[in-house]
């Protein structure tokens, strides 16, 4: 059967090689087809910059906007609006068009020349620069590693540019890498080094924003978060963006209203500035795929910020609210105008609304990003000396919905009782509420995050192979079980990749973009696995080698 789409940039590719009829996200052919679209003319306009750039003339902010947000759009589970999406692509298309007519002579490609303003010529090109129509397996495979990476890369510099944080350095190499993935004459070795740059900007950029957050809103530092409700009307924030949720906090200050957090969201707890509010509840469920229960059961209205959106059910729909890059036909969109976002609807929305529904009841510590780690570092240092501590588990990233990520928490519950599990990202609900104990007063589970935060994981583990006098972070008794499910765990990868760490073991599945000799090539070269058994992966992670006691 001729497939209708052919996406597989999430974990949740269908039979682990694409979703051809319908996504596992609830992605319809008609918007894998205009993602495809945006993403091809963004390559396009990408190319069109560099040389621009590389001419000595000077690009507009709202060009690098606009490649920016068409990343983020294209993001799994992100927009399912194809209204949006087909109005980002003939906007891209026109900002080419005029950019073109300041390129001096020189050769371009025919997908950066590539221009129509008739929706029926862009509903057909978009049919025909999908996935497959690059033909060699593996060029095409790496092709589609560096892009994703840069999807994730874009979603990171979002977030800090929207605090203010920007760097010409990283925006004028996410449209340089974009154009080369255009270049049909590019080598396998070309394309290998390209992916090794992009996990160096990917380090950049979660630099960046972590600066960017820590400076508004302080270091994240050990907090014990409520998970019950009050018998307030409330509103739930999910996804990533942390200015969007203050900005929520202050224009609800009494209004009788409460705030809880969502999934990626709850991290906001650990930040001194956010914390300070009062109508800051708690947090309210757990990871992105729960949604479709966990939004039921809350009563009131849900704003989504960033990517991580399930297509809603129309039992909850006219209580969703969508802003940013994160779109869904039928939901209210908030607009952002002068860096200010009026919140007003949701809140007049939810004071005709019910409390919301209890579905749990506890409590749930965090805020170990690396500030406050490096903090306890003496502490650490000596309980891994002692021998209290024998090895650190890393079990960062994403979470997702398929039933082989118990395997997560089964493994999680096997650790051994001398190890401590490091954790950012959506990954961690499948143990967090877990009674894993302490060892000498360290928490057994340490989360630092949000899944950028992975990066705080890696500058941990540096300080404390420093205080420890060891040579390489390789020799730090430390290992990896990273879990991942879009684009932003992809980045997330490649930075660990730049940053020399081996021997990662990647699951549920290894991804579907990857042919079979780019997964050999990634084990021959950074020794990337998949998982296997928890009994099996238990007895190869934790051998006596890799620790120093």
């Amino acid at each position: 059967m001729e497939s209708e789409m052919y996406c597989f940039q999430c974990q949740e590719a269908i039979g682990n090689i694409a979703c051809m009829h319908v996504g596992a996200c609830g992605k319809q052919p008609k918007t894998a087809m205009l993602q495809d679209g945006l993403l091809f003319v963004t390559k396009g306009l990408c190319e069109v910059v560099t040389i621009i750039r590389g001419q000595g003339k000077t690009i507009d902010c709202r060009v690098n906007e606009l490649v920016i947000e068409n990343l983020c759009v294209t993001i799994t589970n992100a927009n399912f609006d194809n209204d949006v999406i087909l109005k980002s692509l003939c906007e891209t298309l026109e900002i080419k068009k005029a950019l073109l007519q300041k390129v001096d002579a020189c050769v371009l490609s025919d997908d950066a020349l590539w221009y129509s303003n008739n929706k029926e010529e862009i509903y057909s090109k978009s049919k025909l620069v999908g996935i497959l129509s690059a033909c060699n397996e593996d060029l095409r495979s790496i092709r589609e590693l560096i892009t994703y990476g840069l999807k994730g890369m874009a979603a990171y510099y979002k977030q800090a540019s929207r605090l203010l944080h920007c760097s010409d350095d990283i925006i004028s190499f996410i449209q340089r890498a974009l154009a080369k993935t255009l270049d049909v004459t590019i080598t396998m070795d070309e394309l290998l080094e390209l992916t090794l740059e992009v996990g160096r900007y990917g380090v950049s950029t979660m630099s960046l924003l972590d600066e960017a957050n820590t400076k508004l809103f302080g270091s994240p530092e050990m907090t014990t978060v409520r998970t019950g409700v009050s018998n307030k009307p409330a509103i739930l924030v999910s996804g990533h963006e942390l200015k969007d949720l203050e900005m929520l906090l202050e224009q609800t200050q009494g209004t009788g209203i409460d705030v809880y957090t969502h999934c990626e969201m709850l991290p906001a707890h650990y930040y001194p500035k956010l914390k300070k509010y009062k109508n800051l509840i708690g947090n309210y469920g757990s990871a992105w795929w729960n949604q479709n229960k966990e939004f039921e059961t809350f009563n009131g209205p849900i704003l989504l910020t960033t990517n991580c959106l399930v297509p809603p059910t129309d039992s909850y729909k006219d209580r969703l609210y969508t802003t940013g890059t994160v779109g869904f036909s039928g939901c209210d969109y908030i607009e952002e105008e002068n860096h200010k976002k009026d919140f007003s609807k949701l809140i007049q929305h939810a004071k005709k609304l019910s409390a919301p529904s209890q579905i749990e009841h506890g409590e749930i510590v965090g805020g170990f990003a690396h500030n406050q780690v490096i903090a306890l570092s003496d502490t650490i240092a000596k309980a891994i000396k002692s021998g209290a501590i024998k090895k650190f588990i890393v079990m960062a990233g994403c979470d997702g919905r398929s039933k082989s990520r118990n395997y997560y928490t089964d493994f999680a519950r096997a650790v051994p009782e001398n190890s401590v599990i490091l954790t950012a990202g959506c990954a961690k609900f499948k143990y967090n509420k877990l009674p894993l104990g302490e060892i000498q007063g360290i928490p057994r589970v340490l989360d630092a995050g949000q899944c950028n935060d992975s990066y705080s994981l890696v500058k941990i583990a540096l300080t404390l192979k420093d205080l420890l006098e060891l040579d390489d972070i390789n020799d730090f008794p430390i290992v990896y079980n990273i879990s991942w499910y879009e684009q932003k765990a992809v980045i997330v990868l490649l930075a660990l990749l730049f940053l020399g760490v081996k021997n990662i073991h990647l699951g549920p599945t290894l991804p579907a973009f990857l042919s079979p000799n780019i997964i050999t090539l990634l084990y021959d070269n950074f020794g990337i696995t998949g998982i296997q058994t928890v009994e099996e992966d238990i007895k190869k992670l934790f051998n006596k080698e890799k620790s120093l006691i």
